[in-house]
């Protein structure tokens, strides 16, 4: 068993819901709380406490965290798949101001044993980060969906561009084995929603497949994969190839700010997907999430 935390912005895309079904169904994971970041999180916690309980796991302690970025705008001010909360059961009464307490608390009474898995905007980690220099080197691992290691791309990937400053701290942490899954390798990782929502059925991949509707535009639309694969690589990595550097996060004027550029080197702080076998993940993702 893998002891995971997960930190989301659960309520904007898809794919959060789809990394939490996963989490939520693979045999090898121990879940062991989850965490909420940007605008509306206790929104994002009910969302969060829906598929727990359709999972029959509500046991799992969830907190809502931080709804501002550390500087700048808050570029996703609402969690739009709240309106579905009413077709699913779920929670309603979290404690607030204390998802950084439960991080800390948990890492420190599990030391070199937890795998932070953070899928939305940094600043939770960083607050966390900040708050207690020691946690970095306490955790078994860092995983990331993050950035866009693509060197040609100008444009910042959504995570990192929503918070670059803490996207900045988090990536100079020094965390002992710190994977970051960007937009060069997740958008390799996509599916017709028309091809995606017969598939998503069973207990926790229906909640997810009611989300959906308010996201999905058209049934063309490709839904990507972007979080599930960071997901289902904490227990099969070799689903993905990396290259080893260190990551500069570019903190320029608002709207470009974010740009996240990995410097190869063998002795660099993170590990770097850059190739995936996207059909060996998705027959992993399916395998697992849908059963």
């Amino acid at each position: 068993m893998k002891k995971i935390i997960l930190d989301t912005d659960i309520g904007s895309d898809i794919d959060d819901a789809l990394a939490l079904a996963y989490l939520l169904r693979e045999p090898a994971c121990e879940l062991l709380g989850i965490t909420t970041v940007s605008g509306q999180p206790l929104e994002r916690a009910e969302l969060a406490s829906a598929l727990c309980c359709a999972a029959g796991r509500e046991d799992i302690p969830i907190y809502p965290g931080i709804a501002q970025p550390f500087l700048g705008r808050q570029y996703q001010p609402k969690a739009p798949q709240a309106e579905k909360l009413p077709h699913w059961p779920h929670r309603t009464a979290f404690e607030e101001n204390r998802a950084i307490s439960f991080l800390q608390r948990t890492i420190r009474e599990n030391p070199g044993k937890v795998t932070l898995l953070a899928i939305g905007p940094m600043t939770n980690v960083a607050a966390l980060f900040c708050m207690d220099r020691e946690i970095p080197a306490l955790l078994d691992g860092l995983v990331l969906m993050c950035g866009n290691f693509d060197g040609a791309a100008e444009r910042p990937e959504w995570n990192a561009k929503c918070d670059w400053v803490a996207s900045s701290i988090v990536y100079a942490s020094g965390v002992k084995l710190h994977r970051s899954y960007g937009l060069n390798v997740t958008l390799q990782v996509g599916m017709p929603v028309g091809e995606v929502l017969p598939r998503m059925t069973g207990p926790v991949l229906s909640p997810a497949a009611d989300f959906a509707q308010t996201w999905i535009k058209r049934p063309e639309q490709t839904m990507y994969f972007h979080d599930p694969l960071a997901a289902a690589c904490l227990f099969e990595p070799e689903i993905c190839t990396y290259e080893r550097g260190s990551v500069e996060v570019e903190i320029l004027p608002e709207g470009v700010s974010g740009r996240t550029i990995l410097h190869p080197c063998p002795d660099g702080g993170c590990e770097s997907a850059v190739s995936v076998d996207a059909e060996r993940f998705f027959q992993r993702f399916f395998a697992v999430a849908g059963n």
